[in-house]
């Protein structure tokens, strides 16, 4: 499997909010490669991307699962837990949950991570 990188930054709330704003009234234009994902903070990002999540990924590299409940045998954890966190990493883009049949299948999208971050304000 060929990696696929996700580019993430961390700003605070505030500053995504100033720089949401900064866009909408042509101020501030996006560079080309900036990070589109975004976290309010490394404890944030963290807490998707912790250990445990992340042999979830490899878990779902390795054997793809077609389901959430072949995860859960897969993995021993149950369902609730595995769909609340796999629709977290989906908001942040890091698995796609294809609805099929009437299962859904858990895919990988992004396997390697760059994270991008600074301590000033670009949109004041």
């Amino acid at each position: 499997m060929s990696s696929k990188i996700l580019k993430v930054g961390i700003m605070t709330r505030e500053e995504y909010k100033k720089r949401t704003i900064a866009i909408a009234r042509g101020k501030y234009k996006p560079k080309r490669g900036e990070p589109k994902v975004w976290f309010e903070s490394l404890q944030s990002m963290a807490q998707v991307l912790n250990n445990e999540n992340q042999g979830l990924l490899k878990v779902i590299i390795e054997k793809k699962p077609d389901s959430i409940k072949e995860l859960e045998a897969l993995t021993g954890r149950k369902s609730s837990n595995l769909s609340r966190t796999l629709r977290s990493m989906a908001r942040y883009g890091i698995v796609d949950l294809k609805k099929q049949n009437k299962a859904v299948k858990p895919i990988v999208k992004a396997t390697d991570f760059k994270v991008e971050f600074g301590l000033s304000s670009h949109f004041a």
